[in-house]
Parts: C-alpha cells; structure tokens; sequence
C-alpha cells in the first residue's frame, strides 16, 4: 500500500532498500520502527504524560476535560473560549472563541466519525495504530498581537535528538502558508504544498528555549517532530509527529529532501 501510495502522490517510485531521500526513509520508519512510547506520543492525551516526564509540565496547556463518547460533553462546564479534539488524529479539532455560537450537534457528528477513524488505515502511520480514542478539551491559545492569523507553529525536525530545522505553519486556519528555517533562523530557500511567506518574519525571542525543549522531548528517538508555540512570551507544547506529511510532500527544489534524508540516520529494525 505504501509502495502504491507514494507512486500516486511523488510520480516515483519508492527505494525501501536503499532509501536516500527523507520521503523514502519516513515510509521505511512506517515499517520498521514501532515501539510502545511511539503510541503515546501520538496520542493526544497520553503524550501530556510524556512531557511531563522530561519536566517540562509547564509547556502544557490547560486540559479542561477527557470524554470517551461525544454523549458525555458538558458543554455548560466549559469554559468560553476552548479547543475540542480526538486524540487519535492530525487535525480533528474544533477552536470555539464562544461558547454560546458553538454549534455543537454539528460538532460532535464530527467528534463521532473522526473517534471511529483510523489514520493507519489511511496512511499507514503506525503510531496511530493502537491509540484508544477519546475527547480532549483544553485552553484556547490566542496571540493578539500576532500579525498572522490566530497563532504560529514552529515545528522542529529533530534527528537523534537535535533539531536541524524549523517549520513556521502561519494563518493556518485562512490562508496557511509555510517557511523553513535552519536554526539560526536563517530561511531555507524551499518550499512545499503551501506558498512562503512573502515577507521577513522576524526571529521569535523564544527560540532559544524552544530549541532545547525540542532536543529533550526528541531524545528518545531516531526522527521527530516537535511542534511548540510562542505565544505571548511563553512556550507552549503543540504536539509529537513521527511521519511529517504522511512523508508524501513534494519539496521544490528537490534536492532539499536528499538533504534531509542525509540528516535521518536510519536505526537498526525495531518492533517492540
């Protein structure tokens, strides 16, 4: 399935024996490399527990509620403003910046099929896999100040632990548009599915701090992503990814995914 999928979305075939590009080594770590903390990383709830093992529980936002089915939702103990979200998906959440607009029957049909979705169906992410699905609710983070819409993400990739580059995300949510840094903040000249920012972003003051909580909550493994958020001069956790864009992006130029790949030391085959 892979095989077919990454033929369908590169026009290419894929190298699993010798795999040289970044693309190529993510469909190999979907296939190779599995272990228990890898579940509870991808696992929205979980993962909290994760961080704050390597002492980081202040990066953490606040959590409101868990539920385990969309008939247990409170709404009436919630909060004004709050994120709804499964914990077993990329993307499945809901920002409310009101209570009393939440259209909430609308919501939790949504809730209901994301719960019964499985990403490694899809595309094949193994750490999605095993992930008991529940319903999280927690702080809504918003930047005022932010000239972007709603607030940025700053996504490490981070190779046996260390961060080699960062992804700024930015108006995700109007008209999402994406840059890739080194870590000085020095602009890569790449992109991908999503047009660059047209103009300068400055360096965030926190990424500094933001480059080492990466590095800790990357330790454990051979590839990750680290998302995290700066806003209003504090470091907030976003989330841990092992297979960035399902590994089916198409980057321009090209040779930035050899590059990359460069940078993936493959482990020996786990399957723990």
């Amino acid at each position: 399935m892979i095989k077919i999928q990454y033929k369908m979305k590169l026009n290419r075939k894929l190298n699993l024996q010798n795999p040289q590009r970044f693309t190529e080594k993510i469909q190999w770590y979907k296939l190779n490399y599995r272990t228990k903390v890898m579940t509870q990383c991808a696992d929205k709830y979980s993962v909290r527990e994760y961080v704050k093992s390597k002492g980081l529980s202040s990066i953490l936002n606040e959590l409101y509620s868990v539920y385990n089915a969309v008939e247990e939702i409170d709404i009436k103990s919630l909060p004004e403003k709050f994120v709804i979200k499964t914990t077993n998906g990329s993307g499945t959440n809901y920002f409310c910046k009101d209570k009393n607009k939440f259209p909430l029957e609308k919501v939790k049909k949504s809730l209901n099929d994301w719960l019964n979705r499985n990403i490694f169906s899809s595309g094949r992410e193994w750490s999605y896999k095993n992930i008991v699905p529940k319903i999280i609710v927690e702080e809504l983070l918003e930047d005022l100040g932010n000239p972007f819409e709603g607030i940025n993400d700053y996504k490490f990739l981070c190779f046996n632990g260390a961060a080699k580059y960062v992804v700024l995300d930015v108006d995700r949510l109007k008209d999402h548009k994406r840059n890739i840094y080194d870590t000085n903040w020095n602009l890569i000249n790449v992109s991908t599915d999503h047009s660059n920012i047209q103009y300068p972003v400055e360096k965030p003051e926190g990424l500094d701090q933001m480059l080492k909580i990466a590095n800790k909550l990357a330790e454990d493994f051979p590839f990750i992503r680290v998302d995290l958020y700066w806003v209003n001069n504090k470091v907030y956790f976003g989330e841990l990814t092992f297979y960035p864009w399902t590994g089916y992006v198409q980057f321009e130029p090209d040779k930035f995914d050899f590059e990359l790949g460069r940078e993936f030391n493959l482990p020996k085959v786990k399957r723990g």
